[in-house]
């Protein structure tokens, strides 16, 4: 049994090959832009690699954002497309809050952790979750002023993690910090945990864009 799981919705292009619940091949490279158009040259030469076939994919997830708009659907169309194409794959989406709280370790989970994504405007994607990292609260956009205040009013060490941790640290924030995952993408790692996840808990759900907030649209100048 074989799965694929792949993200474009950020800086990376990151493509996951499982056998059963063993990474058995990986891609991930960062791009300034153009991840999509890298996803299905990425997937096919995957394949070829190890020489298996789209019909002996059973399961497929992608990301769902919040993210990137264009990769964003791109990603999900890609999946759509294998789906309609493959009547006996599983296709489902899963969100990059999903797969970033996935990167805790037990020694770095606290009892208020929060996942904060960068969204390449003054705010944040942000959501928060508990010791059992259950979601405390649906994702939202915040900025750093309303993050640090909702954090230090828990009155506890708290745990960050995500891509846009680094912007989020860029000054002190006087936090009290039990840990600090800083990164610049999911890992392979984790995109494969939630797909093992999703299968062993029967629990799939079909990919559709993930807006915290509507797109932003620029016309650029002739």
């Amino acid at each position: 049994m074989y799965t694929l799981v792949f993200d474009t919705t950020a800086a990376r292009c990151s493509v996951c090959l499982l056998e059963k619940e063993k990474i058995i091949d990986k891609y991930s490279h960062v791009f300034d832009f153009g991840q999509s158009e890298a996803l299905l040259p990425a997937i096919r030469n995957m394949l070829q690699k190890n020489n298996i076939t789209f019909s002996q994919i059973k399961y497929l997830f992608v990301c769902v954002g919040p993210g990137s708009f264009t990769g964003v659907r791109a990603s999900i169309s890609a999946a759509k497309i294998f789906g309609l194409a493959l009547k006996d794959m599983v296709v489902s989406g899963f969100s990059a809050f999903d797969a970033y709280i996935k990167l805790l370790d037990e020694e770095d989970i606290a009892a208020y952790n929060a996942v904060i994504i960068e969204t390449r405007r003054d705010d944040f994607y942000v959501r928060f979750y508990d010791k059992q990292l259950k979601p405390l609260d649906l994702p939202q956009t915040l900025s750093r002023e309303e993050i640090i205040k909702y954090l230090k009013k828990q009155g506890v060490a708290v745990t960050i993690v995500g891509d846009g941790v680094e912007r989020f640290l860029y000054q002190p924030s006087g936090l009290q910090l039990h840990s600090i995952k800083m990164v610049d993408g999911m890992t392979e790692e984790a995109l494969a945990a939630v797909a093992i996840n999703q299968i062993k808990d029967n629990k799939f759900n079909f990919p559709k864009p993930l807006y915290i907030r509507p797109a932003d649209v620029t016309v650029n100048p002739k």
